[in-house]
């Protein structure tokens, strides 16, 4: 009996200890005296989003929202103290003015066991900083404005395409058919590869954006194991040979830049500038360039240039089957345009385009396919104008979709209203109030690229064609808890038909 009850006393003592363990930290935004929920062991403040409950910029605005007008508000994902920066001065010192101090996003990767995970956005500032000024280049209203004529050819088989969905007489789901544009447009632009999205229904580089961005219970379950359990996590990925994805674009990537070396093939665009890297590796210092690095980051402009513009395609669309009298005011625009240059667009066609400038960027305040910030202190700092000193490696949220539907901000913003990006009207707010593209120096790369090519897209998709809600159209929208970005919880269906040309008198 005694050998029983020592055991039970080891056994109670271990969940005593391991309970402890995983609360001790929960006082650390009491002592500092930032408001915030209350957490719970194991999980933190996450709990729902880890269960697929909720996406994380939902979240964080439920947070903005019951904290009115607090500047910061602790959180805890699982144990870790975490503070979200509500006050747009304070955002302002985290992106811009003392980004010295937050120029990381502390994301967790083991780039021996996923070597394509080691691209720009996830890189650590050692070797993000001197990567992004080499490849930044690529990226210059110049660079951009040589490679329009190759997202025009792309928007031609987008138009082919839509008419053959057309005739079919049937409902077509929006998103997939964006991003089998914008899908066309990396590969053309970035790597000269003709990816065939839109012409073969079983492209191989379609088949490779699905599974990157698939929201299954696999691929949903692994990102907070690996920042539970890393060492763990890691260990088992190990074990097991590289995905089928991480094989292909290893395998693309290092053809491609052999037939360019092997055919002295020069293209002004993003593999180039690759090559560039690898023959002149002093040109970063003391970063070591490896194939898997040069790989990575082709791979990430790949995910984020095709996924975020095709998103914003299919909620622009979206919202123009919705508001029918805005859809037409836009085609207006957009026919006008046409008929002055004689049915084709050039680059600076779309500086012309005011209305659809403020289509798309209402539909990026509404739909922001970033919904929140990431940064993590790289030493002990304070922030302006409060007693809250946080110290090195806590983490950084910065709650974009919050401030984009913040009434004091943006009246009734759950109304899809262009206006609101007259220019008085932005002049009045605060220019963090609208970080779609992020801020600072670690803002997207390829802001200008991704702009381009989805104004393209809808210029493509609304000149010839109107677009309607059906009996499939998701009404009202619901957002996919699980999905990274801000996107549908199932898919944008819309009734698709040909605009009545009207004879010239």
């Amino acid at each position: 009996m005694a050998d029983y009850l020592q055991l039970f006393c080891g056994i109670a003592l271990v969940f005593v200890a391991v309970y402890y363990y995983l609360i001790s930290s929960f006082d650390f935004w009491i002592c500092r005296g930032v408001p915030g929920p209350d957490p719970i062991s194991v999980f933190g403040n996450t709990k729902d989003i880890l269960f697929g409950r909720l996406q994380v910029g939902v979240f964080l605005r439920r947070l903005y929202e019951k904290y009115k007008n607090e500047p910061l508000i602790g959180i805890f994902i699982r144990r870790s103290p975490n503070v979200v920066v509500c006050d747009m001065d304070l955002i302002k010192d985290v992106l811009i003015k003392d980004f010295s101090v937050f120029d990381d996003r502390g994301i967790v990767f083991n780039e021996k066991v996923e070597p394509l995970a080691q691209h720009m956005f996830n890189l650590e500032a050692e070797r993000w900083r001197p990567l992004r000024t080499r490849l930044s280049p690529v990226f210059t209203f110049g660079e951009v404005k040589q490679l329009f004529h190759l997202i025009m050819e792309c928007s031609e088989q987008l138009e082919k395409y839509l008419e053959k969905l057309e005739e079919k007489g049937e409902p077509i789901e929006c998103r997939e058919v964006a991003a089998r544009f914008t899908t066309d447009v990396i590969g053309s632009c970035a790597f000269g590869i003709n990816m065939n999205a839109l012409s073969n229904e079983e492209s191989e580089f379609r088949r490779m954006g699905k599974m990157a961005f698939s929201t299954s219970l696999k691929n949903f379950l692994k990102l907070p194991f690996r920042e539970s359990l890393p060492k763990l996590y890691f260990f088992m990925m190990s074990l097991r040979p590289y995905p089928y994805i991480t094989s292909f674009f290893i395998r693309v990537v290092s053809d491609t830049i052999k037939y360019r070396e092997e055919n002295n093939v020069i293209r002004p665009d993003f593999v180039n500038m690759l090559i560039e890297l690898k023959n002149h590796p002093e040109k970063l210092q003391d970063v070591e360039i490896t194939d898997n690095l040069l790989t990575a980051q082709a791979f990430g402009f790949f995910l984020g240039g095709f996924e975020t513009s095709s998103i914003t395609i299919c909620h622009a669309l979206y919202e123009m089957a919705l508001n029918p009298q805005m859809q037409d005011k836009l085609r207006a625009e957009i026919k006008a345009l046409s008929k002055k240059n004689n049915g084709s667009f050039q680059h600076d066609d779309l500086k012309e385009m005011k209305y659809l400038d403020k289509v798309f960027k209402e539909t990026l305040r509404k739909y922001p396919p970033g919904t929140v910030l990431m940064r993590k202190c790289n030493r002990e700092y304070t922030f302006r104008n409060t007693k809250v000193t946080i110290p090195k490696g806590t983490g950084i949220s910065i709650p974009v979709y919050a401030l984009h539907h913040d009434p004091s901000i943006y009246p009734n913003p759950e109304v899809f209203d262009p206006e609101r990006f007259n220019d008085d009207a932005v002049a009045a707010r605060h220019p963090m109030s609208f970080l779609p593209f992020g801020d600072g120096p670690r803002n997207c790369i390829a802001a200008r690229f991704g702009t381009y090519q989805t104004k393209v897209g809808l210029i493509k998709t609304l000149e010839n064609f109107n677009f309607s809600v059906c009996e499939r159209t998701m009404i009202p929208y619901e957002c996919d808890p699980r999905s990274i970005i801000y996107s549908p919880k199932r898919g944008i269906y819309l009734k698709i038909s040909k605009v009545k040309q009207c004879a010239e008198t």
